[in-house]
C-alpha cells in the first residue's frame, strides 16, 4: 500500500494544522467550551471559508471530493485542539446521510447549506434502550396520506441542540430490532410536536435528547426511500467511527509528547522524573501504543478509500484499538502528570475527558470486539 500522501492533502492537513496552533489555543478553546454556545459560529464560518466543510463531499453536489483520508488528516488536528465544533455530527454525519442518499432537491436545499456553512443539522442516530445497536429503533413513522406521523425517542443528538435540520430514523416496517423497515426524515428541529432538552457533555461538546409527538412531515421529506434507510444509516455512521478514530490518535499524540515534556521538566529528588527508569518504560509504551493505532488508522482509511469489502471489519478492529490503546495512554499521562493531571486547569484532563467519550461513540471495544468476531464469520 502507498502510504505517502499527496500534495493537495499534505496542504489540507497543514492547512487545518496551522489553525488549530495559531487561532485554537488552549486557552481559546476553553472560552467556547465554557461559554452559553455550543461553539464558535465565528469559527464554523472559518471551516467554511478555508474550504474544510466542504471536503468530504463529491464535486458536482458543491463540495471538494475529499475521501477518507482526507477526512482523517483533518480529524486528527481537530484531535490535537480538541475542537469543539460540529464537524463530526454537521458534515459527517448528517452530511454523510444526505450526501450518500439525498435526492437532487434535497441536496440543493439542504446539502448545498451545510457545505457553506449556512445550516446546522444533526443525525439522531440512537435511542435510550438500543445502546449501540443501529438497528434498534423504537421510535415510529405512521403514513397519513402524503404525510407522515412520527412518535418515540432519540437520545444523545449530538449537535442536537443547534441543529436546524434533523435527520430521525423511524421505524415504517418490521419489528423494533428489524435492519429492514427503517426509514430516514429530514425533519426541521421548529416542527410542532419536536421538543429538546439541551446539555453540554462531559468533554465540553453538546447533544440532546429528542421526544417526537406526533410530529407530521410532507412524504418529501423521506431520504433513501420508504424502508431503506439502514444501510445509509449504517455507512454513515461507520464514516464518523473512523473519523472519531483519527480524532483519537490525535489526542493520543498530544498527551504523549505533554507526558514526554513534562517529564523534563518536573523534578523529583534534585532530577527531572523522566531520568526515572520506571517512567519511560511507561512512555515508551504509550509511545508504541500511539504508532500501533496510526498503522491501523493508515490501513482502515485505505481500505475505505478502495471501498474494499474488509472496510467495516477493520473500523471496528481500529475502534476497538483505540478503546485499549487510548484508555492506557490517557491514564499514564494523567498518573505521570500527577494530581494536576485531572484539574480543570490543565489541558491534560480535558484531552483525557475527550479521549474517554470518544471510547464509547459508536460502540465501546467490547461492541466492536464481538462485531470484528462476527464480521469474520461471515
Amino acid at each position: 500500500m502507498d502510504f505517502s500522501l499527496t500534495e493537495e492533502q499534505t496542504m489540507l492537513a497543514d492547512s487545518v494544522s496551522r489553525f488549530i496552533t495559531n487561532d485554537y489555543d488552549f486557552e481559546s478553546r476553553m472560552k467556547i467550551a465554557e461559554s452559553d454556545d455550543n461553539f464558535s459560529t465565528e469559527n464554523w464560518h472559518t471551516f467554511a471559508e478555508l474550504g474544510w466543510t466542504a471536503v468530504p463531499f463529491a464535486e458536482e453536489d458543491g463540495g471538494l471530493g475529499g475521501g477518507p483520508v482526507e477526512l482523517m488528516l483533518m480529524m486528527e488536528q481537530f484531535g490535537r485542539g480538541l475542537v469543539v465544533e460540529p464537524f463530526l455530527a454537521n458534515i459527517v454525519l448528517a452530511g454523510g446521510v444526505l450526501r450518500r442518499a439525498g435526492n437532487k432537491e434535497q441536496k440543493a436545499g439542504w446539502l448545498n447549506a451545510i457545505i457553506d456553512g449556512s445550516l446546522q443539522s444533526a443525525l439522531a442516530f440512537g435511542e435510550p434502550q438500543a445502546r449501540f445497536d443501529l438497528a434498534d429503533v423504537a421510535t415510529t413513522a405512521t403514513a397519513d396520506g402524503d404525510h407522515f406521523t412520527l412518535n418515540g425517542q432519540k437520545a444523545f443528538v449530538l449537535n442536537g441542540g443547534s441543529a436546524e435540520l434533523i435527520i430521525i430514523p423511524a421505524r415504517t416496517s418490521g419489528a423494533q430490532n428489524d435492519v429492514s423497515g427503517i426509514t430516514l426524515f429530514a425533519v426541521p428541529a421548529e416542527s410542532d410536536g419536536l421538543s429538546r432538552r439541551c446539555y453540554k457533555t462531559v468533554d465540553a461538546h453538546a447533544a440532546a435528547e429528542i421526544t417526537l409527538s406526533n410530529v407530521r412531515v410532507p412524504a418529501t421529506s423521506v431520504i433513501a426511500g420508504i424502508d431503506s434507510g439502514y444501510p445509509v444509516l449504517e455507512a454513515a455512521i461507520n464514516e464518523a467511527t473512523l473519523a472519531v478514530c483519527a480524532e483519537a490518535i490525535g489526542i493520543m499524540r498530544t498527551m504523549h509528547d505533554k507526558t514526554v515534556e513534562y517529564s523534563k521538566s518536573r523534578v523529583q529528588f534534585g532530577v527531572p522524573i523522566g531520568s526515572f527508569q520506571a517512567l519511560q518504560h511507561r512512555m515508551v509504551d504509550t509511545l508504541i501504543a500511539c504508532e500501533q493505532s496510526q498503522s491501523l488508522l493508515l490501513w482502515t482509511a485505505l481500505l475505505n478509500t478502495e471501498g474494499s469489502a474488509d472496510a467495516r471489519q477493520a473500523i471496528s478492529a481500529l475502534k476497538y484499538q483505540i478503546g485499549t490503546a487510548g484508555r492506557l495512554v490517557g491514564q499514564e499521562a494523567v498518573q505521570i502528570h500527577g494530581g494536576m493531571g485531572v484539574t480543570w486547569e490543565l489541558d491534560i484532563a480535558h484531552y483525557f475527558k475527550r479521549l474517554s467519550a470518544i471510547g464509547v461513540l459508536f460502540g465501546n471495544a467490547d461492541f466492536h470486539l464481538d462485531r470484528f468476531v462476527e464480521l469474520s464469520a461471515t
